[in-house]
């Protein structure tokens, strides 16, 4: 089995970060493999189809590099340091601490200096530890191969997989790098990546040199990374792996990014908005201060720095810590994240399409009837199945192991001859077989399409009988009687073909005679019908999109509780255009009978209807759904074709797992949001007070390198921010970015702060009759307390009740310590800061909590109303 976990990257990578080498050759026989025989190949390779030993995989993975087609590798930390650089507000800093220098103001130079380095560090820092561990949790479901070492069978990282490996391939698989088959059973491969075909091709081995009439683009001899096993069995030698492979050649064409989510556009927006009014306000404070002829280098550097305060730098930090806490959060509520934006998205989901079988179901199935088209039981329709099961090569249903469990027919009297595998537009596999001369076809799938294709039927003891009306309408009775039941049905027919016969095609599935049905018991899950409600008490709506009948689906969803409000088939939903599927959608609970691209279709159509769609899949015909969806969930032990298109694994295929992944998608957003906010408020608010300041004050508010002071320790506060409680009316019901509250939020606090700031300023002119030096201090103290403080307010509706994290408490308040410390230090001097009077320090905590009591206020009518 190959396990596949995508990085969400821009790259195509198939184990970890890893990346090769630059400069890495390229094996000697990769550029002509396809031509050459088998046995030549296997010489010119230095290998066997025993495969490599141990020690020499090794040697060959430091000559040629990891398995992997990365562009780009893991980033150091000096280069992320060095990226923080490129940042304009970065650079004119230095640029400012340079001039500085160089005009003898040592002080300036040294606090910029020490203050841009201290910020970069800690955004860089942080992201790192971030990115680590979410690349732990990624590589918990990477993708690994079962390649022959030493003559043995061993699963090892498929990025550590080397030309001349003899790997093993069976149906689900994702192909791990460029190969020639040595072996091929019944091998059909989906290569739509490379050639755009929506139909698997079937491949075979060929040991000698291949005819002349091959595709030279891909051979049928040949299998390539980037696809996927649709059915069959192979044995494969490894000729090309990583950027040798055809797929490296191509993979910055594949490269395109995903459409943006409603958060990552949000965010943007949020960043756009802050950037415009920085812009306004910076001009306007740079010509305020040029027009009433203050220093040009001091004006220049206070418009700078009230830049840097308003800049929301450490938003991609803060939102990057975040979403990792809440991937380790949810790691250990067993749902490991690949794509981190998808935990907002879980959070903003509000409709859930899942399957039946394993999720609703135990997916311990039993076999519990075999009934002829009467009803009767017959032993007969279980020996036809069990042929059908034992020799199909697709990838096995727990159908077939509980077909397979039963042991009623002797197989070592039969020889395969072909197979028509199994597809979910047919529902149906046929395999042809040869018994003493006889040669058979025996098709089992779906009992609709089984009886359509059938023109007569088998009773034990009695000779054919043509399926007419009136038989058909006996076995629709009894089809409809079991599935009502709540059995998942199958069924059974054969035909007799010619001895000559050597293949078996789709228009063989014709004048079948139907031997009966095979009925099978699939409990509900006990724990299925609590996780629903759990998932209703938070707002998700559970619609079951599955390829079962309406009948049985309704039996299990009624035994669960599950509030059906109308039912969907697929021949129903072929006939409705877009607007009359949007129109059935809400009042639609069941979805049966549909295909893999329908059920695309109805994911697409909620979304356009302006739901969040999550879906979980594990099957091979789910990569579309889950591709189609805003978050796609899949399970540990899924096909590597459907953990690769999923944004998250459930280590669990349970809907409480998911439920608690809910929790921590909101509880995640609701965290960035505070940072958000509490940007927006007072910070906001401060910033504007400068812009302000700087008409009615006779000198500038605050000093450039007091404005980056404040800003650094504003930074140093809000690192604690991921870690918070979070409200569980936060909790309740979906959440989405909406940037409208967020600036209703900014245009109501943050005047409230710049009011309160303008309170102390004539406080200090006309109570404290204030200098330049003091009104600095005093201001720079006020605005710190102001601007941290309010994190506790609007954190939570009830900050009395719902206390925060100690860490958070702990930066905060340190943050606001340091501020009132420094002036009584050596450091305040190198500031331009003086110490505070007992009584200046007691009205400025006064005139602080009375901003915080108004602000609970506002926050207490905000919450009210957004939630």
């Amino acid at each position: 089995m190959i396990h596949w976990f995508d990085l969400a990257k821009p790259a195509i990578a198939l184990c970890g970060t890893g990346h090769a080498p630059g400069g890495v050759s390229e094996p000697p026989a990769a550029s002509n493999a396809a031509a050459m025989a088998l046995p030549e190949l296997l010489t010119s390779l230095k290998s066997s189809q025993a495969g490599l030993s141990g020690a020499e995989a090794g040697s060959r993975l430091k000559t040629y590099g990891q398995n992997t087609i990365a562009t780009h590798g893991p980033t150091g930390l000096l280069v992320k340091f060095l990226g923080r650089f490129r940042n304009p507000l970065v650079l004119i800093l230095i640029a400012a601490a340079g001039v500085s220098a160089l005009t003898g103001d040592v002080p300036s130079f040294v606090i910029i200096t020490v203050i841009v380095l201290m910020s970069v560090i800690l955004d860089v820092v942080q992201e790192h530890r971030a990115e680590d561990a979410a690349e732990a949790l990624r590589k918990q479901v990477s993708l690994t191969a079962k390649v022959f070492r030493d003559g043995h069978p061993v699963e090892v990282p498929a990025c550590d997989l080397v030309p001349g490996d003899v790997v093993s391939l069976a149906a689900g698989d994702l192909i791990p790098a460029d190969c020639r088959l040595i072996e091929a059973r019944d091998l059909y491969v989906n290569e739509a990546l490379l050639t755009g075909e929506p139909y698997p091709a079937e491949k075979e081995a060929i040991a000698g040199i291949p005819g002349s009439g091959q595709s030279t683009l891909l051979p049928h001899h040949q299998v390539f990374m980037g696809s996927s096993v649709v059915s069959g069995t192979a044995k494969a030698l490894i000729v090309a792996t990583g950027k040798n492979a055809q797929l490296g050649s191509i993979a910055g064409a594949l490269q395109k990014p995903p459409p943006p989510t409603a958060f990552a556009i949000g965010v943007r927006d949020f960043g756009l908005m802050i950037v415009r009014i920085t812009i306004f306000l910076v001009l306007f404070t740079l010509l305020v201060n040029l027009a009433f002829h203050r220093p040009p280098l001091e004006s220049f550097l206070f418009a700078l720095a009230l830049a840097v305060g308003l800049t929301p730098e450490l938003l991609p930090m803060v939102i990057s810590v975040t979403l990792a806490h809440g991937a380790m959060r949810m790691a250990r509520k067993q749902v490991i994240v690949k794509r981190l934006s998808a935990i907002h998205d879980l959070g903003s989901m509000d409709v859930l399409c899942s399957d039946k079988t394993g999720t609703l179901t135990d997916a311990k199935i039993k076999l519990v009837r075999e009934v002829d088209l009467a009803g009767h039981e017959s032993d007969s329709v279980m020996q036809m199945a069990e042929l059908n099961a034992a020799f199909e090569t697709g990838l096995k249903s727990p159908l077939d192991e509980a077909i397979l469990a039963a042991k009623a027919a002797d197989l070592t009297a039969w020889t395969k001859i072909d197979e028509v595998p199994f597809d979910f537009e047919r529902r149906r596999v046929s395999v042809l077989l040869e018994s003493a001369g006889r040669r058979l076809l025996v098709v089992k799938g779906a009992p609709e399409d089984v009886l359509r294709l059938s023109s007569h039927y088998a009773i034990e003891g009695s000779p054919l009988l043509p399926l007419d009306a009136a038989a058909r309408e006996t076995a629709e009775q009894t089809f409809t009687a079991l599935s009502k039941d709540g059995f998942r049905v199958l069924g059974v027919a054969v035909r007799d073909v010619e001895s000559s016969c050597c293949h078996a095609c789709v228009g063989d599935e014709a004048e079948l005679t139907f031997t009966g049905f095979l009925a099978f018991l699939d409990p509900p899950k006990a724990g299925a019908k609590a996780a629903i409600a759990e998932l209703a008490g938070l707002g998700v709506t559970v619609k079951v999109v599955t390829g079962d009948n309406e009948q049985v689906t309704r039996h299990v969803c009624g035994e669960l509780g599950l509030d059906i409000k109308g039912t969907l088939t697929g021949p129903e939903l072929d006939k409705l255009g877009d607007e009359a599927l949007a129109a059935r959608l809400d009042d639609t609970t069941l979805f049966c009978r549909v295909t893999p691209q329908q059920k695309s279709r109805i994911i697409t159509a909620f979304r356009t209807r302006g739901h969040v769609v999550g879906y979980l899949g594990d099957g091979i015909n789910d990569a579309p759904s889950l591709h189609a969806a805003d978050v796609g969930f899949s399970v540990d032990t899924a096909v590597d074709v459907a953990k690769e298109a999923a944004a998250m694994i459930l280590l669990r295929k349970d809907l409480d797992v998911l439920a608690d992944g809910v929790r921590e998608g909101r509880r995640t957003y609701a965290n960035i949001l505070k940072y958000v906010m509490m940007g927006t408020s007072s910070n906001f608010g401060n910033m504007f007070s400068m812009a302000g300041g700087v008409i009615i004050l006779p000198f500038l508010p605050m000093l450039p390198i007091q404005i980056l002071l404040n800003n650094l320790l504003y930074d140093l506060s809000e690192t604690t921010i991921p870690l918070d409680y979070v409200d569980e009316a936060m909790i309740a019901k979906p959440r989405r970015w909406d940037l409208k509250a967020v600036q209703k939020f900014m245009f109501v606090v943050g005047p409230l702060s710049s009011i309160f700031d303008f309170v102390t300023f004539w406080l200090l002119l006309h109570v404290f009759k204030a200098d330049e030096t003091l009104f600095h201090t005093s201001w720079f103290v006020e605005s710190m307390a102001t601007q941290v403080l309010v994190i506790f307010i609007i954190r939570t509706a009830q900050p009395f009740r719902n206390l925060p994290h100690p860490a958070l408490v702990a930066s905060s308040l340190s943050a606001v310590g340091l501020a009132v410390l420094i002036p009584f230090t050596p450091l305040g001097a190198w500031f331009g800061f003086v110490p505070l009077s007992a009584a200046l320090l007691g009205a400025l905590a006064l005139t602080t909590l009375a901003y915080l009591g108004l602000v609970y206020i506002v926050r207490r009518w905000f919450f009210h109303k957004m939630v």
